[in-house]
């Protein structure tokens, strides 16, 4: 029982990295395929092949240096990726033995550049024009390191007093450790882009002021908050959002509030099982996710479900919060359920989940963890006077928004319904935005000049 709440060793890396010989035998299992289908199954689309060659040939800065310049967040995307989706799943390899391990690899290699403090890049030569980049996570990153790159000076805004956005705050620590997004800002930092933290853009600075000051601003802001229930009882003292216990969780010391409870969580996305397993490494006696739909309609990945369980985490599906009940202290006491059914398909092509008459029931709960998706920064977006549907931001195939030199990317203009977007995809839309963003100054240079 002690064990379980060691709270600070609940909280190292679950995964450990491969050993260097370890490394070595799965480098020379690759085929090094010339038409690799990994490339193309990465949304980065990092040259595998050749990173793994490198690490066989025991280059390990030079196979870095491959991985990062496709994707500048490449040492966590090793840690949160889908890898058995993506590049994984389409290795050639699956058809006879297994994959090769590529994100184990990536992580190898990316974990001696850590250890090695290597800076990977150098800022271009500069061209005069600045950029100003609103928030710090992948998207963010991904830009304003492309960006420097080539030659603009960039300036970073960060609402949160450390930067790296959902890598450094909103994934649990013991999947992907502070220490490793601290590395991907500081190799950004090295090519001269500013980082401005604590500086929450229409509160520290105006939106007008970006746009007067800058030749464009890039928008990768991601989602907000977890919205309300909208249920009775959310005022109570033990109701918490995912995303803000999951921050407090890497903060120090960590919190006790949660040892010996009975918990639930609200939801099924990847928010709602980082919620769960940081309920229970908390020392949360029994931990259950409530789902309105089933298995199939999650949005977690499948390596996250799979953790949950093996971390003793219960699925109760078809299952929907109708009241929680407090006592006349404030505190949490119960939570009333109704089951669902699913009918037709709605607008995001997923079934609609209805209440069944008559099933409603009542858990004993001590806490309530709400994970039912995000807000959206709705304000800010509409002080950039942009275009949106419900908070989400409309894009051209450019990246480019209804205000011209305004961009935007990542999870500020991922669609409702879809899920949620990964790191590794967010990451490429910032590459993307980058070079949308210089062919536009380049072109607005040549049409005034």
């Amino acid at each position: 029982m002690n064990q379980t709440y060691d709270l600070e060793s609940n909280f190292q890396e679950v995964e450990k990295g491969l050993s260097p010989r370890e490394a070595i035998e799965e480098a020379n299992r690759c085929l090094y395929c010339y038409d690799a289908p990994c490339i193309n199954a990465c949304p980065t689309g990092i040259d595998i092949p050749s990173f793994i060659k490198k690490i066989a040939t025991g280059n390990l800065k030079g196979s870095a240096k491959t991985i990062m310049s496709s994707n500048p967040v490449g040492a966590s995307c090793a840690r949160v990726c889908p890898t058995e989706e993506l590049c994984e799943g389409a290795c050639v390899l699956n058809d006879s033995t297994k994959p090769i391990m590529i994100g184990n690899l990536q992580r190898y290699a990316t974990d001696w550049a850590i250890h090695n403090e290597s800076t990977l890049f150098q800022a271009g030569k500069q061209n005069g024009l600045k950029v100003a980049v609103v928030g710090s996570g992948p998207a963010g990153l991904s830009s304003a390191r492309e960006l420097a790159r080539m030659g603009y000076e960039v300036s970073i805004f960060e609402a949160e007093h450390e930067a790296g956005g959902l890598n450094t705050f909103g994934i649990v620590s013991f999947r992907l450790p502070k220490s490793i997004s601290y590395w991907e800002v500081q190799q950004v930092k090295s090519l001269g882009v500013e980082i401005h933290t604590n500086t929450k853009v229409g509160t520290d600075i105006t939106a007008q002021d970006l746009l007067n000051r800058y030749d464009a601003v890039v928008l990768a802001v991601g989602m907000g908050k977890v919205p309300n229930l909208g249920i009775g009882g959310e005022e109570l003292n033990d109701v918490y959002d995912a995303i803000e216990l999951i921050k407090l969780t890497k903060k120090e010391p960590l919190p006790e509030f949660l040892i010996g409870k009975k918990v639930v969580v609200i939801g099924a996305g990847n928010t709602a099982i980082d919620g769960a397993t940081c309920s229970v490494r908390l020392g949360a006696e029994n931990v259950k996710i409530l789902y309105r739909r089933t298995k199939s309609e999650m949005t977690a990945y499948d390596f996250e479900y799979e953790f949950a369980k093996q971390e003793g985490v219960e699925f109760r599906w078809l299952t929907s919060p109708v009241k929680i009940i407090g006592d006349e202290n404030g505190n949490v006491t119960h939570i009333e359920c109704v089951k669902m059914k699913l009918t037709e398909k709605g607008e995001d092509g997923r079934r609609r989940p209805i209440p069944i008459e008559g099933s409603e029931f009542t858990m004993k709960v001590d806490a309530v963890i709400k994970a039912i998706g995000h807000t959206r920064h709705q304000e800010l977006i509409e002080a950039f006077e942009l275009d949106h549907k419900y908070g989400v931001v409309q894009v051209s195939s450019s990246h480019q928004t209804s205000v011209e030199k305004v961009f935007a990317c990542g999870d500020v203009t991922f669609g409702k319904g879809q899920g949620e977007a990964m790191v590794v995809t967010a990451a490429q839309q910032g590459k993307e935005t980058a070079y949308a963003i210089h062919q536009y100054l380049t072109h607005t240079k040549k049409r005034i000049g």
